[in-house]
């Protein structure tokens, strides 16, 4: 290759022929070399390309790099500089042609992967998204709590110490009704806007946890009521054969000599109503009894065992109260009083209104309490009055009472009840079954009028008119399905109060299976979860970890019913507020007991009453409302009837829900949030009430 360039360097001094070769002779000169550069530098790359393929996998080939270039590895000629810009922009090309390769392969099996999980986990990425969901609106809620400042999140303060045993409305007393109360007469109900008090109530000093049920039917702590040891003393001979002191407990003992008297009092009446024995009550169609200045609630509490329910109503008192000392034990009670009100049912309402020595005066204001008596008594249904007017014999040289009394016996009379027997100082009336016994009447209170006989007898005025005659819920007690079965209403009953069957049916379906997950729920964490209090065992099956319970939104009582039917022992308020449907009539009608409230005021109880409080969309109907009152007003009230280690449960729309956990840390309640598995839109709320002891 040498020869060819060395002759057109040294040619010349020649023709044109000679010319021509040399033009020749250089173009080809010029070709071979282009040949040898252009082979030169392919043998280049093939070299490069191998050694950058080296470099990322490597193997034994990868020695001939170090030839490159010649013989030192560096350039000694003009194509080796060359060559070696060449070699770096193709290394810079290959790296970028490399990465971009790798980004698209990554791309692709991560498109490939998401497609693959999205397939086959998609129903769980929905229901996480789910969760995730509501626990963003969780955390949203409470930044926004913490945005608000540390005022909006400011624990609730306790109440002062002689507020421990309040009860709101009864400190609002005009002075009217206080001079009235000085003379003897009962302290009136007052509910005035602004009575709420938005504080805690501290137990007393020395409170205990009641004992559970039964044994705290019959015992119960000293220190946890209103009452002392004084008092129990210096009370009446009957109320000292229904109990005890001991120590630091009030015993009311079943089986001792001192119970007999309650025992027989029963068997007394169900003997002069004409049955045998006051087990037969079921059967004679008395199922629920209005116990008017109950005492100490034994009589109830013995006609619990028959299958029967007794309410206690009694006057508002400052010291020894009977309805505190009756739901210590685990009965329903009430304040209750009829001086110048209406009590908060419907007409019809009993089948057995009971007064022992209950301190009302029936002969006065021209007989007008006892039409509030017939007003919620049904149908055949009876009064049973024990007192020392109605006993002749002794009565014979006290003209007075002779005058009382007379006045009584004709005053029944006109109200078409039938005096069935009298016995010492008992006597039993039966209200008639027939509305033509009015008509037939030579005097007496007349008969209301549409305007004035309501089924929402809210703490109206009381009216000297007969109620309920023009009720189409005028069955007698003796028509009606007897207990249990009356829980259960057929179509002809349920067309009375507007309910559709199967609207009805639904609704016990759904309160069976929400009453299971109740308990199913709360076991563990009664029995689990909370620390148990020294000394305590968990009590045998079935567990009776609930006895009075209030239910602040009941509708058709369907909570009670399936508690009834699970066998639990618990015994429910059902409440209807005013503020919604009115189904307590329905209520009462299927043989339980409940009230009309108005939840923007106290409740007709003392501090301490119930073990649970349930309230389902009692949140929504009380947000639907214009009303006076704030949900703080309303949690307040909620603590102060729940008794400490008292459990509450909410139901109702997830966002009322998570307001309502920022208030129950508020009043230092441990609260949890629960899902419903068949319900996206709604949620559990569930709380504990801690046990803060005085300090």
């Amino acid at each position: 290759m040498s020869r060819p360039l060395h002759r057109g360097v040294s040619g010349g001094g020649r023709n044109a022929e000679c010319c021509d070769y040399t033009w020749d002779s250089q173009m080809k000169d010029k070709t071979d070399k282009e040949d040898v550069e252009k082979r030169h530098s392919q043998d280049h790359m093939s070299l490069s390309s191998r050694c950058l393929i080296g470099l990322v996998f490597p193997d034994n080939s990868t020695s001939k790099c170090g030839s490159l270039g010649g013989e030192n590895g560096f350039g000694s000629d003009p194509f080796n500089m060359g060559n070696s810009r060449n070699r770096q922009n193709l290394t810079m090309s290959f790296l970028k042609f490399s990465l971009i390769l790798i980004v698209i392969l990554a791309l692709s099996g991560s498109l490939w992967w998401t497609i693959a999980l999205s397939n086959s986990t998609r129903g769980n990425i929905f229901r996480g998204y789910r969760r995730l969901q509501d626990q963003l609106i969780t955390d949203l809620l409470d930044i926004g709590e913490l945005s608000m400042g540390s005022a909006r999140l400011k624990e609730v303060d306790f109440c002062f110490e002689e507020s421990e045993n309040i009860v709101p409305c009864f400190f609002n007393v005009s002075s009217d009704l206080a001079v009235e109360s000085s003379k003897g007469d009962a302290v009136e109900r007052q509910c005035e806007y602004g009575s709420n008090q938005n504080c805690l109530v501290h137990p007393p000093k020395n409170y205990r946890i009641p004992l559970r049920w039964p044994t705290g039917r019959d015992v119960i702590w000293v220190a946890n009521v209103k009452i002392t040891a004084q008092q129990v003393l210096s009370s009446g001979s009957f109320t000292k054969r229904m109990m005890m002191l001991d120590e630091d407990q009030i015993s009311f003992r079943s089986d001792s000599s001192m119970f007999d008297g309650v025992e027989d009092y029963s068997h007394q009446i169900a003997e002069m109503i004409g049955l045998r024995n006051e087990s037969n009550f079921i059967q004679a169609g008395v199922r629920t009894v209005l116990d008017i200045g109950c005492g100490y609630g034994s009589f109830g509490a013995h006609l619990y065992s028959k299958q029967l329910i007794t309410m206690c109503v009694a006057n508002y008192e400052t010291s020894g109260s009977q309805v505190q000392l009756t739901l210590e034990r685990g009965l329903p009670a009430m304040i209750g009083s009829f001086t110048t009100k209406q009590l908060p049912y419907p007409s019809l309402s009993f089948d057995m209104l009971h007064c022992a020595r209950c301190g009302i005066d029936w002969d006065q204001k021209e007989g007008i309490y006892l039409v509030e008596a017939d007003r919620v008594l049904r149908p055949g249904g009876y009064f049973v009055w024990t007192s020392p007017i109605t006993n002749a014999q002794r009565s014979i040289r006290n003209k007075e009472k002779q005058k009382r009394w007379a006045f009584i016996q004709s005053f029944a009379e006109n109200l078409c009840w039938e005096m069935l027997s009298q016995q010492d100082e008992t006597v039993v009336w039966k209200k008639t079954s027939k509305k033509d016994c009015y008509s037939s009447r030579k005097s007496g209170p007349s008969i209301c009028s549409m305007g004035h006989d309501v089924e929402s007898p809210y703490y109206r005025r009381l009216e000297p008119c007969i109620g309920g005659t023009r009720s189409r819920r005028w069955i007698p007690i003796e028509e009606r399905t007897t207990w249990p079965s009356r829980a259960t209403l057929n179509s002809t009953e349920l067309n009375i109060h507007g309910v559709h069957p199967e609207e009805f049916s639904e609704d016990l379906l759904n309160w069976n299976s929400a009453v299971r997950n109740y308990w199913s729920l709360l076991s563990p964490q009664i029995f689990s979860d909370h620390p148990k209090r020294p000394g305590d065992e968990d009590p045998s099956p079935p567990y009776n970890m609930l006895r009075n319970v209030l239910d602040m939104n009941a509708r058709f009582g369907g909570l009670n019913s399936a508690l009834l039917e699970a066998g639990k022992t618990a015994w429910v308020m059902n409440v209807i507020p005013t503020s919604g449907p009115n189904h307590l009539p329905l209520i009462l009608d299927r043989g339980l007991v409940g009230v009309l409230h108005d939840w923007c005021e106290a409740f007709p109880t003392y501090p301490r009453t119930y073990d649970m409080v349930h309230a389902k969309g009692l949140l929504s109907l009380e947000a639907s409302q214009k009303r006076r009152c704030t949900t703080l007003d309303l949690f307040t009230e909620i603590d102060r009837l729940l008794r400490p280690e008292g459990w509450v449960i909410l139901h109702d729309k997830t966002s009322l829900i998570h307001t309502a956990r920022a208030l129950a840390t508020r009043l230092r309640w441990e609260a949890r949030v629960i899902e419903i598995e068949s319900n996206s839109e709604e949620k559990l709320l569930v709380c504990q009430k801690p046990f803060f002891k005085r300090p």
